[in-house]
């Protein structure tokens, strides 16, 4: 039995159902039974869990051969990052009860880090896990394709892609959450030892120019890049309700600097087969059917 975290999510699902197409038992950990009756209707076993409560999920995990751990993603975390360590606190312990098999984590780009920044929360994840005793994998992926979901009204509305990313030109090891999903499906199916790294990427790094011309063929119409001035960051995180903006900044910062990347610059790292061509293409016409309906 495969017990899987953030299965209700792109890359939890894709996960499941790669599991589930070779036949195997999935445990669908969820937070609410109200998405449970999809998962059991695919043949699933089901667990309700809090991420940040040990004792719910210790009984997810317990007789697992395999777990699959998604961290929730706080994007404004308090300094110190406690929203992150109260999570890690129970997914550590729940792990060292239940002793499952083998832990598949997804963790990130940028996980080792130098300077701190929003995905600390990862490294610090990573640093408890891999003293439990128990085989586990982290599972390292780059900036995910489908964050370009948030690009698509400027695009379509205005031609104009926004980049917090920049130079426009510069290029970003990216990947599609679906080759993270099957990644993580066939890690959970190996045997191992220890604690080990896995670095993820698409078949071949992404620009922001790149992205503007993907959205320029799947909505018919130029898309340009406007890159968004550093001095205007914090003013505009602030504007949309962020608390704490300094770690987002940082997070951008190192992506831009280049002290987020993966190690030898991506040349060790397992690639994808998922074009951002064909991402851009379904998140674009996803939103056009939402808005015929």
């Amino acid at each position: 039995m495969y017990a899987i975290t953030g299965i209700t999510g792109k890359v939890g699902g894709a996960l499941a159902r790669s599991l589930l197409a070779e036949g195997l038992p999935v445990r669908a950990v969820l937070r609410d039974e109200a998405k449970a009756a999809e998962w059991r209707t695919r043949g699933c076993d089901v667990a309700l869990a809090e991420m940040d409560e040990a004792a719910s999920l210790t009984s997810a995990f317990r007789d697992a051969t395999g777990v699959f751990i998604l961290p929730p993603s706080e994007f404004d975390p308090e300094p110190g990052f406690p929203e992150a360590r109260h999570v890690i606190a129970a997914v550590t312990s729940a792990l060292v009860e239940a002793r499952p098999g083998k832990v598949v984590c997804l963790s990130t780009i940028g996980a080792d880090a130098l300077h701190e920044n929003l995905l600390t929360q990862r490294t610090l994840m990573e640093q408890s896990l891999q003293e439990i005793g128990i085989p586990v994998t982290f599972l390292r992926p780059g900036w995910f394709m489908e964050n370009a979901l948030w690009d698509i009204p400027s695009a379509r509305d205005e031609g104009v892609l926004r980049s917090f990313l920049q130079p426009a030109g510069k290029l970003f090891p990216m990947v599609a959450t679906q080759d993270v999903g099957h990644l993580a499906a066939a890690l959970l199916r190996e045997e191992w030892s220890g604690a080990r790294v896995v670095e993820l990427e698409g078949p071949a790094r992404i620009s922001p120019n790149d992205i503007a011309r993907a959205f320029a063929t799947a909505l018919k119409r130029p898309v340009r890049v406007e890159t968004v001035p550093r001095a205007s960051w914090e003013q505009i995180f602030r504007s949309q309700g962020t608390r704490n903006p300094l770690p987002r900044i940082r997070m951008l910062d190192g992506f831009n600097e280049g002290w987020i990347d993966f190690s030898e610059h991506g040349r060790s790292a397992v690639k994808g087969t998922t074009s951002l061509e064909s991402v851009i293409a379904e998140l674009v016409g996803a939103d056009q059917a939402k808005a015929s309906v």
